[in-house]
Formats: C-alpha cells, sequence, structure tokens
C-alpha cells in the first residue's frame, strides 16, 4: 500500500465520514485493475484506518453512448478476472452488469447509504466526470476521488497546453517529483482487511450480482440490450493479458520502436492503448518495465528543461520515443480534457484553425462521401479503405494510418464540422480504445489542435493535409494492404 500524494486527491463533496458505516465502498470506474491503483490505495487506507471492510463495485450500464459487444465484452472481461481473484479474499467484489436501461439506478446510492466513505477514480475520459460528481451529490458520506490516470496527476498545471512542445517543456521542470509517487504494484499483498461479515441481501435482492459464471460465458453479452453490429474484440482484455502484451513489447519490440513503428508491416508498436484505455494497465506499470528493462534511474535524467523530444529522459532513443507517446502525448491529452470542458466539440478546436477551414469550407471537393459510405468503406482510395476496414474488423488502425484516415475524411465531407462528427462517430463506435482523451487528441489534431500552422492549400487551409501518394512513399504497406485492402487497384489521393 502506498500512501495517495495530494496532487491525486479530490474531495468530491461536504458530506462526512461516517466511523459506524458497515464498509469503505471503493466504486471502480476507469481505473479497473487491481494492481499499481491509486484508488485502490487509498481504498485499503480508508479500510484500515477505520477497521471497516472494504467492498468494490465495479459496473457497467447499458445506454452509454456507442455501447457495443465491442466495448462491453473487454469490461467483462476485466471483470471475470477481478471475480476470480477476489474471491478468496476479505474484499467483498460487487460486479453489476446492467440488464436494462435504468435497471441500474440506485445501486451506487444504496451501497453509500451503508459505508462509511466512498473511494472512486478521477479521469477526464467520457462521461466519467459527469457521472461522478451526479453521484457526489446523492452520496451521504464523503466521496473521494483519485488521479491514477498518468506520471503527471493531470490537474497539477493548472492549463491546458496548445502543442506537445510546451506541454514537454513542463514535464521536463516538474515531473520529476513526481517519479516516486508510484502506486504499490499489488495494494492487496500482506494486507490485513476485515472481512464482511452475511451478504448485502437487500441490495442484491434488487440489483443481482453478475455471476462468474455470467462474466465468464461469451455469449453473455448477446443477451444485453446493446448494439450487437460491432463484434467483440478477437483478443481477451483484463489486466492479465495487458501484462503479457506489455512483457513481449518490452523484450521484443521496444528495441526497434524509434525506427519502426510507423510502419504497419513490421509490428513494432506496442498495442498497448486498449488495456490502458479501460483501465486494466497502469501508465506507472508500464513506465517501470521499460525503465527496468533499460536499468535506467531518475540519476540519469537531463538538467536540461527545453522541451527537447529526445535526450531528456537519458535512455535509449527506442525508450525514449516510446516515452514521449506514453506520456508526452497521452498526458497532453489527459490534461486538455480536464482543463477543457468543451475538448470534443469543434468550438475547442484553436482559433487559427478553426479560421482557416471557415475560409476553405465552401472549397470544391474532388469526393464527397457520406457517412454510410465511409463506414462502409467505399471510397475511391483503397489504402484508406484498408485503414478502415481494419478498424470496423480489429478495432484498431495502425498510428500512422490514422493521421491519414481522418485527413481524408476532412478532404472528403462538405464542412469541417461533419469531418469531426464522421471521425468522431466512426472511432467511438469501433475503435477499441475509443471515446478516450488520446483518441480525441489524435481525432483533433487532423483539424489542427496541438499543431501549427502548414502552408495554405484548398479545403485544408493553413491545417496540415496527408496524401496516400505520399504515405505509400514513407512507409511499407504490402502486408497490410495484403489483408485489410486489394492492392494492385490502390487509387493514389
Amino acid at each position: 500500500m502506498s500512501l495517495t500524494p495530494p496532487e491525486r486527491l479530490r474531495r468530491m463533496n461536504d458530506a462526512p465520514v461516517r466511523s459506524d458505516g458497515d464498509f469503505v465502498l471503493y466504486w471502480m470506474t476507469s481505473a479497473r485493475r487491481l494492481r499499481w491503483s491509486h484508488a485502490l490505495d487509498r481504498s485499503v487506507a480508508r479500510a484500515l484506518e477505520l477497521g471497516r471492510p472494504l467492498v468494490v463495485l465495479e459496473a457497467v450500464s447499458c445506454d452509454y453512448p456507442w455501447a457495443s459487444d465491442r466495448h462491453h465484452q473487454a469490461i467483462l472481461d476485466g471483470m471475470a478476472e477481478h471475480e476470480r481473484e477476489l474471491a478468496s479474499s476479505p474484499v467483498c467484489y460487487f460486479p453489476y452488469v446492467e440488464p436494462r436501461p435504468g435497471d441500474g439506478d440506485g445501486l451506487f446510492a444504496a451501497l453509500a447509504g451503508s459505508a462509511c466513505c466512498v473511494v472512486t477514480d478521477d479521469s477526464p475520459a467520457f462521461g466519467t466526470p459527469k457521472l461522478v460528481a451526479a453521484a457526489s451529490r446523492l452520496s451521504p458520506v464523503c466521496v473521494e476521488a483519485v488521479d491514477g490516470c498518468g506520471l503527471l496527476p493531470f490537474r497539477a498545471p493548472g492549463r491546458s497546453f496548445s502543442a506537445a512542445y510546451h506541454f514537454r517543456r513542463y514535464l521536463h521542470k516538474e515531473l520529476p517529483k513526481y517519479l516516486a509517487d508510484a502506486p504499490a504494484a499489488d495494494p492487496l499483498a500482506g494486507v490485513k482487511l476485515e472481512r464482511l461479515r452475511g451478504r448485502l441481501e437487500a441490495i442484491e435482492d434488487r440489483w443481482p450480482r453478475a455471476t462468474a459464471e455470467q462474466l465468464g460465458d461469451p455469449a453473455f453479452v448477446g443477451s444485453l440490450p446493446i448494439d450487437h453490429s460491432v463484434p467483440s474484440p478477437a483478443w481477451v482484455a483484463g489486466s492479465t493479458t495487458g501484462r503479457a502484451r506489455l512483457e513481449a513489447f518490452v523484450e521484443k519490440d521496444l528495441g526497434r520502436y524509434a525506427e519502426a513503428r510507423n510502419d504497419p508491416d513490421s509490428g513494432a508498436v506496442s498495442g498497448l492503448s486498449p488495456w490502458l484505455h479501460y483501465g486494466h494497465l497502469s501508465a506507472h506499470e508500464v513506465f517501470r518495465a521499460v525503465t527496468e528493462a533499460e536499468g535506467w534511474s531518475p540519476l540519469r535524467l537531463s538538467d536540461v528543461c527545453d522541451g527537447r523530444r529526445a535526450g531528456w529522459w537519458g535512455m535509449s532513443p527506442d525508450a525514449e520515443a516510446f516515452l514521449d507517446q506514453l506520456v508526452t502525448w497521452r498526458e497532453l491529452g489527459f490534461g486538455f480534457a480536464a482543463h477543457v470542458p468543451d475538448h470534443d466539440r469543434y468550438e475547442s478546436l484553436p482559433e487559427w484553425a478553426r479560421a482557416t477551414l471557415e475560409t476553405h469550407a465552401s472549397d470544391p471537393r474532388e469526393h464527397l462521401y457520406s457517412l454510410d459510405q465511409l463506414a462502409a468503406a467505399e471510397s475511391h482510395d483503397e489504402l484508406w479503405n484498408a485503414a478502415q476496414r481494419q478498424l470496423v474488423g480489429d478495432g484498431i488502425i495502425h498510428n500512422y494510418l490514422r493521421m491519414l484516415w481522418g485527413k481524408k475524411i476532412l478532404e472528403w465531407t462538405d464542412h469541417p464540422r461533419v469531418a469531426l462528427h464522421v471521425m468522431i462517430e466512426l472511432n467511438n463506435r469501433h475503435a477499441i480504445d475509443g471515446r478516450d482523451p488520446n483518441s480525441y487528441s489524435g481525432i483533433f489534431w487532423v483539424l489542427g489542435r496541438f499543431d501549427r500552422g502548414w502552408p495554405e492549400r484548398p479545403v485544408f487551409g493553413k491545417v496540415r493535409s496527408m496524401t496516400s501518394r505520399s504515405t505509400r512513399r514513407k512507409v511499407a504497406l504490402a502486408e497490410y494492404l495484403s489483408r485489410w485492402g486489394p492492392q494492385p487497384s490502390l487509387a493514389l489521393g
């Protein structure tokens, strides 16, 4: 167990800690893991302090936007793992899968009504801020939200950043003071918690727990009232598989990451985004795996805090390139989402980008496609179609091709607002890591966020453009196109 840094802890209401409550409630909403979790650290500390059992509530509703087999199954995989791991633990695990819209209403309030206090996750992702704020107003006891999103507490800067360079300069100055504040690798190890006496009969009668059999049954998700047209992922989610992927990446692919990560045929990508998105892996755990492989210590940090992309960490070029994605770009997006409430709206674009896009909104387009045509990968450009097929089929697009994917949508729709709607709809419906601050960073980068002005062009204005022809010159695509799209008829845009 580790002490929770105060910069990560936020009091969500003015209600008291009730020492005579029956248990401490940890409401697991976004850090869906039992290791490397600041929120679980805090929950364990509260339970020990108050001498009360710990109840962990992990729930999933069925009416969130873009609810589908793909998103639901990933969450259920993690819940099944937690059910197995906590079966013999003194921790009372309460997995709840809403069977019909509205059936889960009141569950949190009922549990909070018997609790000493509530600990939950603090995250700017998707609907979490509104959900936690609304629940905190209903709670008769103290609610604490704990940030476990990244190496830097996302509220620490107190503002957003307009570019990765500026954020990197801030990280170089401020991040070292937080690097030692990692959560415990296993918060429950060696901890003697009270065991909940009896069952939560009245609550379980009204809101039945999901059984181990249900959580382990791949057919269970098919019985729920969600979108079954987006199929379950081919991979199995959960911390165990995420950790296996992390170990494989560090052992086999990290050493060629810098040069090969933009090549779709190389396989030199981490593939960790889905596990980070669902909270099954912590950025701290990923960071620790990389630093151990590098034999690194903070003594190797550079004293020059100038926003440089490489050289500050004192690691290999491959490790530094990876950490620039894991820390700089990922946490840039989390911080922006936390400090800009309308970060998912067109109006949140920088003024220069909106101005130039509006100036060129009426420019003639050589091709225009509807949302349905794009969803079905029915463009004239086989490279773009291949990327869209990968998104629909596997729930991912290779990082470099995701940039091209978005730029062509901007080019093929009749207004940048329409392009934004199409990108959000396709990404959030199909991408395993959709609905994430990192996803919104990528989508809005297409329209100029975190970027600078470029030479003016039709349609794009001063926003950076990309073409399939230039992409073909830069990266090898033979294997990629053989899998996701026919190569001989590739039409270059």
